[in-house]
């Protein structure tokens, strides 16, 4: 039984190389006919040359010469019919057996991906992109602490504040030292400077600053002149 279905192509190497051997077989038979159709065409330009050569001379001849050109002509017309079909029959098959292994490779592909995949879900996908998520937040929180802690001891703003103040002061001294004048600037500075005492010192020394703002601006005047 198994050789009968092996004669029928039941072998599954023989299936393989079914359309490989069929086209085979199709392309020498078209040799063969193209061969021929070559030919033909030899022998009906032989035959014409015949023909035409007894035209006049020997009609007979001439039209015997015409018969077996009208013969190679069918043949001809017959065997250019063939190449014709036999070409289309390759391309059909030659098309079939391209379409058969392109869904082979189509299944092939298929069954490659689900390997690759294997136990692969959308809810595994979504609890890693979580775990991502939660890991990328993580690392924000940690360079966001490490970021804003200032390391060592931390600076007294007041202390800054006296610091800056001192140096003021001295570039004051050291204009008043340059220029002989107190800037107005400092003389009013130093009048929210003075300590608290009774209210008739006050109003005299406020009497005193007044008068010196009065000199002051005389001798600012005399200056810009």
């Amino acid at each position: 039984m198994s050789g009968v279905w092996g004669w029928f192509g039941g072998g599954a190497a023989k299936k393989k190389d079914t359309p490989k051997n069929a086209i085979l077989g199709l392309r020498t038979q078209l040799e063969m006919l193209q061969k021929r159709e070559k030919h033909l065409m030899n022998q009906m330009d032989e035959q014409d040359a015949i023909a035409r050569k007894n035209v006049n001379t020997n009609k007979n001849a001439a039209k015997a010469a015409l018969r077996r050109k009208k013969a190679h002509e069918h043949s001809l017309d017959q065997t250019v019919a063939q190449i014709g079909t036999l070409e289309q029959q390759i391309n059909a098959i030659e098309s079939a057996n391209i379409n058969r292994e392109t869904l082979a490779a189509m299944q092939r592909a298929g069954e490659a991906m689900q390997q690759i995949h294997g136990k692969l879900t959308v809810d595994k996908v979504d609890q890693t992109m979580d775990a991502l998520r939660e890991q990328n937040a993580l690392s924000e929180e940690i360079v966001q602490a490490i970021t804003s802690n200032h390391i060592g001891e931390t600076l007294d703003e007041d202390e800054l504040d006296d610091e800056l103040e001192a140096l003021q002061q001295e570039a004051l001294d050291k204009q008043m030292l340059e220029s002989g004048t107190v800037p107005v600037s400092s003389v009013s500075s130093d009048v929210h400077k003075l300590p608290n005492v009774a209210n008739s010192d006050i109003k005299s020394h406020a009497q005193t600053e007044d008068d010196e703002e009065e000199e002051l601006r005389k001798l600012q005047a005399e200056m810009a002149m």
